[in-house]
C-alpha cells in the first residue's frame, strides 16, 4: 500500500469518527434533548454504525471535490502541507477543527455537570475549609507508623519493577516490528501488542482488586498488581525503543548469516541498553506513586493506612500521611531525574 493511499485511509477514518461524534451530539443533545429514550441513542450500535458510514461518505465526497478536511490536513505528507500552506481560518479543515473542539468542550461541561454555583456554595466551602484545616494541622504522633508503611510501599514498588524487568526485556523484542518480520513472527508481534494494550487498559487499581481477592488483602496483592501493569507498560516502551534503532548495524549483522539471537544481542541491545535503564528508573518512580493509591483497595502500603484514617474523618492523621507521601515522592522524583540525566 502506497504512502498516499495509507494517508488517505487514515484521514477518511479520522473524519468519519469526528463527524459521527458531531452527528450523535446533534441527535442526542439538540434534536431530542428532553426525550429520555433518546439519551440511549449514543449507545445504539446500529445508529452509530449508520452515522459512521454516512460520515465516511461525506468525507469521501469532500475529498472528491478537493475540499481539504481536518483528517486530510493531519495525515497529509509534510511536503504537501508546505505546498498548500495557508491561514487556518481561510480553510475548511480549520473551521471543522474549531467547531469539533468547541462542541467537544461544551458537551464535556454538560456531561460533567460543571457548576460554578456548586463550587462556590457556602456550605460546601465551609466543609472543605474544615477538612483542609485538619489536613494542614498534622498529627505527628502517627509519624513512626506512617514511615513504616511508606517503607513497605517503596519495597512493593521496587520488587514489582525488579520482577517486571526480565519479562518486559524478553517480550520487547518479540513485540518490535522491525525484529519480527516473518509472517509467523508478525503474528506473534500483533498478538503481544494486543495483549499489552489490554493489560495496560486495566488500571493497576483494578489489578489490585483482582489480586486482593486472589491472594488476600495486603502488600503481596499490591506488588502483583504493579508487576503485571509494569510488564505491559515496560514491554511496550522497550519495544518502541527497539523499533527506533539505527537499521545499519542490524542489516550488517544479518548479512553475515548470524542467528536471530546474535542479531538481537550484537546489533540491537548495544543501542537500547541506556534508554532501557532510563525507562526502568522512570517506571520505578511511577510505581512508587501508584503504590500509594492501590492501598486504597487493599493493596497494602501507606494507602491502606490512609484510607483507614480518611474513613474515620481523622483529618490531622490524614495530613501527617499526606506530608510523608509528598516528601518521599518528591525525593524519589528528584533522585530519578538525576539518574535519568546521568544515563543520557
Amino acid at each position: 500500500m502506497s504512502t498516499n493511499s495509507s494517508s488517505h485511509i487514515r484521514a477518511l477514518v479520522f473524519d468519519g469518527i469526528t463527524l459521527t461524534f458531531l452527528f450523535l451530539v446533534l441527535t442526542v443533545q439538540v434534536v431530542h434533548p428532553n426525550e429520555q429514550q433518546m439519551l440511549n441513542l449514543q449507545f445504539n450500535s446500529l445508529l452509530t454504525a449508520a452515522y459512521f458510514v454516512g460520515s465516511l461518505v461525506v468525507s469521501g465526497l469532500m475529498t472528491k471535490f478537493h475540499i481539504m478536511t481536518w483528517g486530510e490536513h493531519i495525515f497529509l505528507p509534510a511536503y504537501k502541507k508546505k505546498q498548500t500552506a495557508t491561514s487556518w481560518y481561510k480553510t475548511f479543515w480549520g473551521w471543522q477543527a474549531i467547531i469539533t473542539l468547541i462542541v467537544t468542550f461544551t458537551v464535556g461541561l454538560v456531561m460533567t455537570k460543571f457548576s460554578i454555583y456548586e463550587l462556590t456554595d457556602p456550605d460546601g466551602l465551609s466543609g472543605a475549609l474544615r477538612l483542609f484545616g485538619g489536613i494542614f494541622s498534622p498529627d505527628w504522633s502517627i509519624l513512626p507508623r506512617a514511615v513504616n508503611n511508606i517503607i513497605e510501599t517503596l519495597f512493593m514498588a521496587f520488587i514489582a519493577t525488579a520482577l517486571a524487568i526480565p519479562f518486559a526485556f524478553v517480550l520487547s523484542f518479540l513485540s518490535a516490528r522491525n525484529v519480527m518480520k516473518s509472517p509467523l513472527a508478525f503474528t506473534i508481534y500483533m498478538l503481544l501488542r494486543t495483549f499489552f494494550n489490554v493489560v495496560r487498559s486495566v488500571e493497576a487499581l483494578i489489578w489490585a482488586i483482582i489480586f486482593s481477592v486472589w491472594v488476600g488483602i495486603g502488600p503481596f496483592a499490591g506488588m502483583l498488581a504493579l508487576m503485571v501493569h509494569s510488564v505491559a507498560s515496560l514491554a511496550k516502551q522497550y519495544s518502541e525503543m527497539v523499533e527506533s534503532i539505527d537499521e545499519g548495524p542490524l542489516e550488517g549483522i544479518l548479512s553475515t548469516g548470524a542467528s536471530p539471537f546474535q542479531v538481537v544481542w550484537y546489533s540491537v541491545v548495544p543501542q537500547i541498553i541506556l534508554p532501557y535503564i532510563s525507562f526502568t528508573v522512570y517506571r520505578w518512580d511511577i510505581n512508587v506513586r501508584m503504590a500509594t493509591i492501590i492501598g486504597l483497595v487493599g493493596g497494602g502500603g501507606i494507602g491502606t493506612l490512609l484510607i483507614q484514617y480518611q474513613g474515620q474523618a481523622m483529618w490531622p492523621q490524614v495530613g501527617c500521611i499526606i506530608v510523608v507521601i509528598a516528601v518521599v515522592v518528591w525525593l524519589l522524583d528528584q533522585a530519578s531525574a538525576y539518574l535519568r540525566e546521568a544515563l543520557k
